[in-house]
C-alpha cells in the first residue's frame, strides 16, 4: 500500500545537524519515496538556515495561518524547499519568537545548558504542523514523529483534531532514536499551558515524553544501535505495550538505512492491513 506520510523532524542534513536524527531524516524519507510513498517533511525554520542557499520559496497558502496554542491566538507560516539533490519536499515552519533565535545547537544555549522553554517551543512546532495540514491541500495517512521533540503530536491530534472531517483516521507513529534524560522529562505544568490534558504517569511534577506519547500513538519504533539500545528503556515505561513497539536493531552506529527503511515499511503495511 502506498502511503501519504507527513514526516515531522527537528533535524535534516544539511539544514540542521546535532545528532544522528539529521542523517536519518535525510536518508529514510528518500528511501520511502523510492518505495512510491508520498512523503513530505517539516522542520522548524531556524534563523541560521540560509533561504538563498537552499532556495526556500514562499507559498501563498502557507502564509499567516492562525491557530490556538493554549490560551494564545497565534499564527505561523511556512516556506518550501527540497532536500538537496532529491525530490523530497521540506516545509520550513516559521516563528520569529521560538525558532528564529535558536543557534545551530538548537536545543542548548552556547554555555551548554538546555534551553529552559525548549519543550514549549517544540510543542508549538507540533501543534503548528498539524494546523497547516489543510493548507497543503494534502491529507496524510500517517504522521511520523521523531523523538521527544514531536512526542506531543499524537496528544494534540487526539484532543484537538481527530473529530474534524479533514483530520479523521490519520494514524501516528513515534520513532525513538535517543533516550537522553536531560530532554525527555516534561514539566507537568506545560500541559495545561499548551491546552492538553495531563497524561498519566506523572512523578514529582515530571512526565516522560515517550510514556506520554505511548498513551495516544499507534506505534512506537525504537532504533537500537550498539551504543544506544533505547528499546530497553522504552519497554520499562508503563504505557509502552510490546505489541505496539517495533525494535529495529542496527549492527553499526551508522545504520544500513535501506534495511531500516525496509523493516519500518513492512511494519507500516501491517498497520494498514
Amino acid at each position: 500500500m502506498k502511503l501519504k506520510i507527513f514526516y515531522l523532524t527537528t533535524e535534516i542534513v544539511p539544514f540542521a545537524n546535532t545528532s544522528s536524527l539529521s542523517e536519518f531524516s535525510a536518508k529514510v524519507p528518500l528511501l520511502l519515496q523510492d518505495k512510491e510513498h508520498d512523503i513530505r517533511t517539516i522542520i522548524p525554520k531556524y534563523g541560521y538556515v540560509s533561504e538563498r542557499k537552499y532556495i526556500l520559496r514562499e507559498v501563498i497558502r502557507l502564509r499567516e495561518i492562525p491557530f490556538k496554542f493554549g490560551k494564545e491566538n497565534v499564527i505561523t507560516s511556512a516556506k518550501s524547499a527540497f532536500i538537496p539533490k532529491t525530490r523530497v519536499q521540506v516545509y520550513f515552519l516559521e516563528d520569529t519568537k521560538r525558532f528564529k533565535p535558536l543557534t545551530n545547537l538548537i536545543y542548548k544555549a552556547k554555555n551548554g545548558r538546555v534551553i529552559s522553554d525548549i519543550h514549549e517551543r517544540f510543542a508549538f512546532f507540533s501543534k503548528a504542523s498539524l494546523a497547516i495540514l489543510p493548507h497543503l491541500f494534502w491529507k496524510p495517512d500517517l504522521m511520523w514523529c521523531n523523538n521527544w521533540q514531536s512526542a506531543l503530536v499524537p496528544a494534540f491530534y487526539k484532543e484537538h483534531y481527530q473529530l474534524d472531517d479533514f483530520y479523521k483516521n490519520i494514524k501516528s507513529i513515534l520513532v525513538v532514536h535517543d533516550y537522553e534524560e536531560e530532554f525527555i522529562n516534561i514539566n507537568t505544568g506545560l500541559f495545561s499551558k499548551i491546552g492538553l490534558s495531563d497524561p498519566e504517569g506523572a512523578n514529582k511534577g515530571l512526565v516522560n515524553a515517550y510514556d506520554a506519547a505511548a498513551q495516544n500513538v499507534d506505534l512506537i519504533i525504537a532504533i537500537d544501535t550498539p551504543s544506544k539500545e533505547v528499546s530497553k528503556a522504552l519497554i520499562k515505561l508503563p504505557s509502552v505495550k510490546k505489541n505496539k513497539l517495533l525494535i529495529v536493531k542496527t549492527a553499526d552506529e551508522s545504520p544500513d538505512y535501506e534495511k531500516v527503511a525496509d523493516k519500518i515499511n513492512n511494519r507500516l503495511q501491517k498497520l494498514y492491513s
